[in-house]
């Protein structure tokens, strides 16, 4: 009980029109089957943005009606909204590669902003407003690397560090937080082998990153910065679960508790972080812990 009133359940109707049927805030599909499968959440403020049928969509917050933004019939993934709330990153292959287009969150045309003609994916966004992305194309190695896209001025900066599959700036923009290696695939409960991806921090003119979660052999991933902690991913508990710690790695602190389905891809603005769980996409409120 305690945990249901910490974490806001958003019931999505994104195929009301289409399959005639509606859900309520707190209830369960129903039994025609009909439900959906939504994945890839960002949330800005009031709005989420997702993916369902392998397009882009968005609804309010608290649930309701979504409205459907791309009909392309490829697939449009991993969105991420900007800061002023006006455009959304996301990865799509609409000429071969993975790459990173935008596009207004009203809906409209979209722009293509890589043409690493390999694999590029958005993460998010810095706090001067350049688009972070994670590629292949870059490594010496079969790696990831990140790099950051001014797009005013189409100018694109690698991320000064040899590995680096996800990751968010601290408050004041010189302090980098990530994970060092990408997701390989396997949904191995508490998996320690030499592919685990663990959280790192990088301050700008230091020689070199320094390890935050090394107390834990397990997961720890997707590090999301708000009001001095870091909030992340790990299954410390046996299921990925939300997590936080200050910028030290320390004083850690567990805020969800679910069993078996994982906590996949956070997103966080304002004290709410949205995550897929399962089929279904929830809102945790961390003013309310």
């Amino acid at each position: 009980m305690r945990l249901f009133k910490k974490t806001t359940f958003v019931i999505i109707a994104a195929f009301t029109a289409l399959l005639g049927f509606s859900l309520q805030a707190g209830a369960l599909p129903d039994s025609s089957g009909s439900a959906g499968y939504y994945r890839f959440p960002s949330i800005h403020n009031r709005t989420i943005v997702f993916t369902a049928e392998g397009d882009l969509w968005k609804v309010d917050v608290d649930g309701g009606l979504a409205q459907r933004l791309t009909t392309h019939h490829a697939s449009e993934t991993h969105p991420a909204i900007s800061p002023d709330g006006s455009l959304i990153a996301f990865m799509a292959r609409y000429e071969g590669p993975a790459e990173v287009y935008t596009m207004p969150i009203e809906g409209g045309l979209p722009t293509r902003r890589t043409f690493d003609g390999g694999w590029a994916r958005p993460i998010g966004w810095s706090p001067d407003g350049r688009l972070l992305f994670a590629a292949s194309r870059y490594a010496m190695l079969p790696d990831v690397q990140m790099a950051a896209l001014d797009m005013k001025f189409n100018r694109m900066e690698i991320l000064p560090l040899q590995q680096a599959a996800d990751g968010v700036y601290g408050a004041e923009g010189k302090t980098f937080f990530f994970t060092r290696l990408p997701f390989v695939g396997s949904h191995t409960k508490h998996y320690m082998g030499g592919a685990v991806q663990n959280i790192w921090k990088y301050t700008s003119d230091d020689p070199e990153a320094a390890p935050l979660t090394a107390d834990y052999l397990g997961t720890s991933k997707e590090p999301m910065w708000w009001d001095g902690r870091i909030y992340f991913v790990s299954d410390r508990d046996g299921t990925m679960n939300l997590w936080s710690m200050t910028s030290e790695g320390r004083d850690l602190r567990q805020h969800t508790r679910h069993q078996g389905w994982d906590v996949k891809s956070p997103s966080l603005s304002q004290g709410r972080i949205a995550y897929q769980l399962g089929a279904d996409i929830r809102v945790y409120d961390v003013a309310a812990d």
